[in-house]
């Protein structure tokens, strides 16, 4: 199955397999021409990297890497140790892997507006934690240390910068391993004696620096008084761009849109401050000692003085003119050996395709492949200068001989077509190829973390010769086309089975013994698929028919098949499994395409399987009125108990009639994300006067450092209290029931089992300072902590009732969690007699 999600302008448009979105690779300031050309000159006069470590994607401090890649011109990059799959979305609905597939891509956006590159270790962000201790207990540190060590030898940074100072100061707890971890891999990867198994060589770092945190104005002013400290204004301005280093950085931190991470872009001055922490101590800049030139590289001098001729003699209006320098330069940078020179090479053979105005593309028909089916792939090169330029042959898996001369501004177009072998794999993502083990990806090869996502699926290497120079183009193979809103769009290909298969809900309720329908749809990825598609459940639980025939005509094309599953008579749970068979073979995969305006689309693959779960559940709430908020898959849950499920609109909450629902409920951040709620919540609690329900679920606290309006949340409940920062991250921590509760006896029995099997955490964003008209339900808290109350709050209004629940309910009922649903529609039924 094809799922897309997409939002704009705070409505959600769901499209199918033709449609992409446009991702704004600089913001809406792409560096293009002649400016990037100089950018790219410059680059090419200095030698050296600089490395930052922390924990999550929107971690990293962007002005400090725009400084380095853009500023002062040298390899930067960023070491984030998680792919920030625990983050909380406030753009859709994705959660765990997927969260982290999309907070990927936006570390990869910032990338392209900051400069840097990105590496990630096979660390997986397993949500919100206090302490070290728990962090390193659930991570391998030998493994995740042993990342962090092939990363610096990899990358062989000149200076390491540490984001966070590895003390309980730094809050959660990943980050404070980040910058533990970071600490003894600097050692680490010097010593030949340490992960030999990685077959790179020791690399000795020449320092350690923590970039002293400044999150809020008093942590700014307290680093503002420490001793032997080096300052760096992050705010200088680049005439070249347009823009300070401080306005690259917020549209680079603006690319997190999943974390709501937009920023201002400040202009000015912006001091940050650093602290030697290792090795060789800086006393005046980060680089003291440091030699940035050409002369750390044995034999260079006549690179050196070609790169440099080049440079002074770039015309903008002309940049053809400097090509002969470029290729003289690249003749003798091409005998050097030195670990900087491959990364040079590339940056000098694209600096000669800018100057060309070079254009070369390879666009196939479609966005996906079927392996073993031919491929058609439109070949695109055009020499926008007068320099001569041939067109030798291209190679896409195998070589084709091309032999035509780029005349100047004349597009040469090549049609091909790509033997893919029916061996080739089926994309996916290389950290999601395998399942993880607890907070681990299992990557069996180290070396594939030297790419930050799934290289290309195709690659197409253009031989060129230029001005008599041979040199090797390469480009991915990406679907091309034109949309008649957005324009020119591209999207990454991808190899896909001959169809793929899915179920419709992550999870299925049984809440009695009866058999139920369960939809299998099946999607064709090439024309005129036939098979049998099966759904199988484990010993217990029975389905029939045991399998389905289908004829799926062209690709793209769909069909649902419905199965009846019966479960058993007393509770079980278990996972149903979809899968086709076609021409002999079974294929077992879905296939979900994230699609957000801001990232190149995601395909992601997975099993086609779905959680079923049977337990005697009962609600007396059947029609429930949904306010989405950031986005949640509470709704989808919510019908699994039988509910009919409308999602409010701003009109619904303004004028609607609300007294046909038997229960309100608002999403999470409804609060922070949907002024029409805030507006119109006096009707809301007008319907639980009536009788009717209102369960708020969590918000998000604003205003201070991060921006926003604390006010919006005043009106959160029908009495007094605040929402703070406190949460329980431990998904096992004890809970206390407070009283005999009749929210806790009908009509469901809820006992202490109900909290078992929970996954991330418990909740987020407590209530305090709780007006004493609100009855507390539970007790819970971390290892070590203060007892919280603010998990779950009821009161009653004329004949309905209210119940602020920051639980998070958005985890554990897509989860499938059985007591989870029990509760919640408790909660549900809290209006009701």
């Amino acid at each position: 199955m094809l799922r897309v999600h997409y939002k704009r302008m705070h409505s959600f448009r769901f499209f199918l397999l033709s449609v992409g979105l446009i991702s704004l690779a600089f913001g809406q300031r792409p560096i293009t021409g002649s400016a990037k050309i100089q950018l790219s000159l410059e680059r090419l006069q200095t030698v050296g990297n600089v490395l930052m470590i922390a924990a999550h994607p929107d971690d990293e401090n962007t002005a400090l890497l725009a400084y380095f890649a853009r500023g002062r011109q040298l390899r930067t990059a960023y070491l984030s140790l998680t792919r920030g799959e625990g983050g909380q979305n406030l753009i859709g609905s994705e959660q765990g892997e997927l969260m982290g597939v999309i907070r990927t891509q936006e570390l990869l956006a910032a990338r392209r507006v900051d400069g840097a590159e990105q590496f990630f270790s096979r660390a997986v962000d397993f949500g919100f934690t206090k302490t070290a201790a728990e962090t390193l207990t659930k991570w391998d540190r030998e493994k995740v240390l042993g990342d962090v060590v092939y990363a610096i030898r990899y990358f062989q940074p000149d200076v390491i910068l540490l984001r966070f100072s590895g003390t309980p100061r730094d809050g959660h707890g990943q980050h404070q391993a980040s910058s533990i971890l970071g600490r003894e891999a600097f050692a680490a990867a010097a010593d030949p004696a340490r992960f030999p198994e990685q077959k790179l060589k020791p690399w000795r770092t020449k320092r350690l620096l923590l970039n002293v945190p400044s999150f809020t104005p008093q942590m700014q002013a307290e680093a503002e008084k420490m001793p032997n400290k080096i300052g760096l204004n992050l705010g200088a301005y680049d005439p070249i761009t347009g823009l300070s280093f401080g306005e690259v950085a917020a549209i680079s931190r603006s690319q997190h849109r999943s974390q709501a991470m937009g920023a201002r872009e400040d202009r000015g001055a912006q001091l940050n401050y650093f602290v030697n922490v290792a090795g060789d101590p800086a006393a005046n800049d980060l680089l003291d000692g440091i030699d940035t030139t050409w002369a750390r590289v044995p034999g260079s001098a006549e690179t050196a003085k070609l790169l440099a001729e080049a440079k002074a003699g770039f015309d903008p209006r002309h940049p053809e003119k400097t090509v002969a320098s470029l290729l003289a330069a690249r003749q003798a940078m091409a005998k050097l050996s030195h670990p900087a020179i491959a990364d040079k090479l590339h940056t000098l053979d694209e600096t000669i395709a800018d100057c060309l105005g070079l254009f070369i593309d390879a666009s196939a028909d479609k966005f996906y492949a079927v392996p073993g089916e031919p491929l058609n792939v439109r070949l695109l090169a055009v020499n926008r200068s007068s320099v001569p330029v041939q067109w030798n042959s291209v190679t896409i898996l195998e070589p084709m001989a091309v032999n035509k001369p780029l005349a100047q501004g004349v597009n040469e177009v090549v049609p091909a077509t790509v033997a893919v072998a029916s061996s080739q794999p089926f994309t996916r993502q290389y950290w999601l190829a395998k399942p993880k083990l607890e907070a681990m990806y299992v990557i069996d090869d180290p070396a594939v973390l030297r790419n930050a996502e799934e290289p290309a699926a195709l690659q197409a290497r253009f031989q060129l010769t230029v001005a008599g120079q041979a040199i090797e183009f390469t480009r991915p193979v990406l679907h091309r086309y034109t949309d008649r809103i957005y324009g020119e769009l591209t999207r990454p290909l991808v190899f896909t089975p001959p169809a793929t298969v899915s179920l419709s809900e992550k999870s299925f309720l049984f809440a009695d013994a009866k058999a139920r329908q369960v939809a299998v749809q099946v999607t064709a990825m090439r024309a005129k698929v036939s098979g049998a598609a099966r759904l199988r459940a484990p010993a217990g639980w029975t389905v029939t028919p045991a399998q389905q025939p289908f004829t799926l005509v062209d690709a793209a094309e769909q069909t649902t098949l419905n199965f009846t599953v019966t479960p058993p008579q007393g509770e079980s749970r278990a996972e149903l499994n979809a899968s086709v068979e076609i021409g002999g073979q079974e294929f077992a995969l879905s296939m979900l395409s994230i699609e957000y305006p801001h990232i190149p689309p995601q395909a992601v693959f997975s099993a086609a399987s779905a959680k079923a779960v049977r337990m005697d559940v009962k609600t007396l709430s059947r029609n429930i009125g949904y306010v989405m908020g950031a986005g949640d898959e509470v709704p989808q849950a919510l019908r699994q108990l039988g509910c009919q499920v409308t999602l409010l609109s701003p009109t619904d909450l303004a004028s609607g009639k609300l007294g046909q629902f038997d229960a309100i409920v608002t999403g999470v951040r409804a609060f922070n994300t949907r002024p029409d709620l805030r507006a119109n919540i006096q009707r809301v609690y007008d319907f639980a006067a009536a009788g009717g329900t209102v369960v708020v679920q969590y918000n998000v606290v604003e205003g201070g450092f991060w921006g926003g309006n604390p006010k919006i949340l005043e009106k959160a409940g029908p009495y007094p209290f605040t929402t703070s920062n406190e949460r329980v991250t431990v998904e096992e921590a004890p809970v206390e029931f407070l009283s005999t509760h009749p929210l806790m006896q009908k009509p469901n029995q809820i006992t202490n089992k109900d909290f078992d099997g929970w996954v991330q955490e418990r909740g987020l964003y407590f209530a305090t300072n709780v007006d004493p008209r609100y009855t507390s339900l539970f007790t819970m808290h971390d290892p070590g902590e203060k007892p919280m109350t603010g998990g779950t709050l009821y009161t009653p209004i004329g004949k309905g009732a209210y119940v602020f629940t920051p639980l998070s309910w958005f985890r554990q009922l897509p989860n499938g969690v059985p007591g989870a649903f029990r509760i919640f529609a408790n909660l549900l039924s809290a209006g009701k007699p």
